[in-house]
Formats: C-alpha cells, structure tokens, sequence
C-alpha cells in the first residue's frame, strides 16, 4: 500500500508495495510521472473542504510605513512626517489618519510592522520576492503565487484560475523581471491580463473577442482549430521539447477564452448598482477591486490588482519628491492617492464580509519594500527595503491584531522580524497548499521546492 501523509497540497511517502511498484512503472506509456500520481491521489483523498482564493493589491511605488500601518506620533517632525495617527475598531492598534475608512475594519486584517530584507533596494526585486516568495538568483525566474495556484489547483467553473487587473507593471526603473508570470513553470500558467480600464464608460476587456477584420464563422474556427490540433499531434512524434507543449497549452487556454460567456458575463460591470461602484469608487484601482470580487465569487481563483502600471509622471505612493518624474511629496499623499486606497480596500473587506466570501478569500495590500525613516530635504522618502509594513485578512488569516514592531524610528524590524519568503509561505498556507511539502516541476523537468523547507509560517495568523 502506499502510504500518503496528506497537508494540504504537499506528499510524503513512507513504504512501498509491489504494487505501488507496478503502479509507477505503468505510468509511462500515459504521460504521466511520479509527481502526476501523487498529485492526483492526493487530490481525491483529501478531505472535503472549501476552496481558498486570493485577491492580491499591489500598492505600486511602496506606500511609507509612517504615513500607513505604522505611524510614529512621539518622533520628531522629519521622521514621523505630516500626519497624526487615528484609532481603529481594535483597541491599541493605531493607524495614519490617510486612511480614515481602513481604520473602521481593522478587526478584519493584521499588520506585519517588522517586514524586511537586506537585497537591492529597487522597485523590481521587491516585486519579485513579493510575488513569488523567492528573490531571482542566477537569471532563474519563479513563478507568481496566482500561477502556483494555477498549477495546484486548475481552472475553476470554465475561467481562469489566475488573472492580473488593470495591467501588468510596466516601466518602474530597471529591465528585471517582476515575478508577474509563470516563471519556469511554462506559459499555459501565465495570467489572464485585462489590459483595460474598468472605470471608463466604453470599458469592454481586450483579446475577449476576435478582431473584426478576421472575425470567422464557428465552422471554420472549428476546422482552424482541428488542423491545428493535427500539426500539434505530429509535432509530438518529433519534438517532446517542453516549451513546445507548454506553448500549445497557451495557445489552447488562450483561444478557449476568446468569445467565452462565462467570462465576458464576469467582466460586465453594468450589472453592478451605481451603489456598489461609487462605494468603491470610479478609479481604475477602485473598479478593479470590484471586479476582483466579481471574478473570485464567478470561480477565478486568484486576481492580482495592481494600483499603478508605473512610478514615473504620476501621483503614487513613489514619494521621492525629487522635482522631476518622481514628484509626489509625502504631503500630497493626502489629497490623492491614499484616498483612492482607503476607499477600494475599505469596500472590498465590507463586500466580500457582507457576500460571505471574506472567510474564503485572503486579501493581502503589501507594497514591494518601505520608506525612509527620515524624511528628504525635499519633504519625500526614499527606498527602504529594511523595514515596512503590509496587511493581511480573510481566508481564515486572524485578523484585529499586530504582528512585530518596528524600532522606535521605523528604520528597522525590533520583535518578530519577517522576510517576504515567510510572508508568501503564510499565504500559501492560508491559501492550502502546503508551502514545504509542494514540489513544482522546474527547468529541465527537476523538482522545485515550493518554499524553502528552513522558512517558517507566521502561526500566529492561522
């Protein structure tokens, strides 16, 4: 018999049968592999349990740790900066006077204050250990926890498991990868992008419908579609490459989509009451928090909102205030940008609470690293991977509480010190898929530990 101890998503085996033997060995000639079996075996000897998803907002440009989770009211004028500090709904936990909505539901998340790390302080590796849990060694890119979960878990109800909203991140200073794909995993894992804007009136989501100069009627997409399949059957006798495979997974994923109902229903914002959209608020990252819910309550396991597609020519958390493309002042924090964040996060916690869909849905606000402890000449702060903040709430995570402090100036972690590996095996955890005992194939078909064995959960939000 083959013996399964089952944690989630992850496999352990202990003693082998001659007929557990027989079994492996008779799984070559269907394609499959060692990890295939126990995959599938887990999957069917796991307990029934509700499904897990993840809305994941990215707070583009890396929100100061002051001016957010964690003021410093007692520190002198340059390092606790120009706001005061409010209570929230727990008692003891106190947050920046900017997000006056956010402090009513703090009940509903917590705040990591000792977040850090000690790698390069650019806007790219901290996507890139944010969005995957691991920083990029050696030209090795990992894939993004939305594409993990695509891999473990599959589809659901005909839609994407991963999709990233408004846009990918584009330009924020260095050509580094930013952990926003499949990484080594293969294509077929990739996100859906929107590569719309859900607040304009003419919203209608791009790549959802053929061009009309090639529109074709269902017969001859139907034949376009055998023909291909045919060459790809013929390919196979020639080339096992994995790339190749895993391009014509993409390729039939991608073209599934185009026309899908399912989808196109998800994206129809009009079905929402003017209500519900003002609540949110008519900004991109407000109407994309709403359909982030939409597309988790339709089946998409894990949506990705990104805040801004860039840090250059606009008003984002970036506050270097250096009088040129990166203009924004901590004092104009304010007026723009923390209003449209308190007002979406605010809402999507009522939302997905109100819908029951908080307790299936872990929503986390992290940005990529913090922000100077004392403020610039220029009344800005400058990049800060040593220490920040983020939030965490829903899909079972304990939320009304504070984990780790900062030092008195908020330069660096004092109790609790946590690095976002720690951070992206906590939401994998929460998300049930066992971040020790999970293996993803890798480049050249070799093992790839999910998390690394020696990197801890944070119990205390479990």
């Amino acid at each position: 018999m083959l013996n399964l101890t089952l944690d989630g998503y992850g496999r352990v085996c202990s003693g082998w049968s001659r007929r557990d033997i027989m079994r492996v060995g008779s799984l070559g000639p269907l394609g499959l592999t060692l990890a295939d079996l126990f995959r599938m075996e887990s999957a069917q000897a796991a307990p029934a349990r509700r499904d897990k998803n993840c809305i994941l907002l990215m707070l583009i440009g890396a929100p100061p740790q002051h001016e957010t989770w964690d003021p410093k009211p007692d520190q002198p004028a340059d390092i606790r900066g120009p706001y005061s500090a409010i209570e929230t709904n727990v008692k003891g936990v106190r947050i920046s006077e900017i997000l006056p909505q956010t402090a009513k539901h703090a009940d509903k998340y917590a705040i990591l204050r000792s977040m850090g790390h000690s790698n390069a302080a650019d806007h790219e590796t901290g996507h890139q250990v944010i969005h995957t849990g691991h920083f990029f060694p050696n030209g090795l890119d990992f894939p993004h926890m939305g594409a993990v979960m695509s891999y473990v878990k599959g589809d659901r109800n005909n839609l994407p498991a991963n999709v990233t909203l408004p846009t990918l991140i584009n330009n924020t200073g260095t050509s580094k990868p930013k952990g926003q794909d499949c990484g080594y995993l293969g294509k077929q894992y990739n996100p859906f992008v929107l590569n719309a804007d859900p607040s304009k009136a003419d919203f209608k989501p791009a790549d959802l419908e053929p061009h009309p100069a090639t529109k074709l009627n269902p017969v001859r997409v139907n034949r376009r579609q055998n023909l291909r399949s045919l060459v790809d059957q013929s390919m196979a006798t020639l080339d096992r490459d994995r790339d190749m495979a895993a391009f014509s997974a993409s390729y039939q994923k991608a073209f599934s989509l185009i026309g899908s109902p399912k989808l196109k229903e998800a994206f129809d914002m009009g079905q929402e009451p003017d209500k519900v959209r003002d609540r949110y608020g008519r900004t991109t990252f407000g109407q994309s928090c709403l359909l982030a819910r939409r597309l988790i309550e339709r089946g998409v396991r894990f949506v990705d909102v990104n805040m801004y597609d860039t840090v250059f020519g606009i008003l984002c958390w970036d506050c270097h205030a250096d009088g040129g493309s990166l203009f924004t002042k901590v004092s104009e924090l304010k007026d723009k940008v923390a209003p449209i964040f308190d007002q979406a996060y605010s809402a999507l916690l009522e939302d997905l609470t109100q819908r029951g869909l908080y307790e299936d849905t872990v929503v986390c606000a992290f940005g990529e690293f913090g922000r100077s402890p004392r403020m610039n000449e220029r009344g800005g702060r400058d990049h800060w991977p040593q220490c920040w903040s983020v939030a965490l709430g829903g899909g079972g995570i304990r939320g009304g509480q504070v984990v780790g402090s900062s030092d008195a100036t908020g330069s660096y972690p004092n109790e609790r010190p946590i690095d976002p590996p720690m951070l992206a095996a906590t939401v994998f955890q929460a998300l049930g898929i066992d971040p020790h005992n999970t293996e993803l194939p890798g480049p050249v078909g070799r093992p790839m530990p999910l998390i690394d064995r020696e990197v801890p959960v944070l119990r205390e939000l479990l």
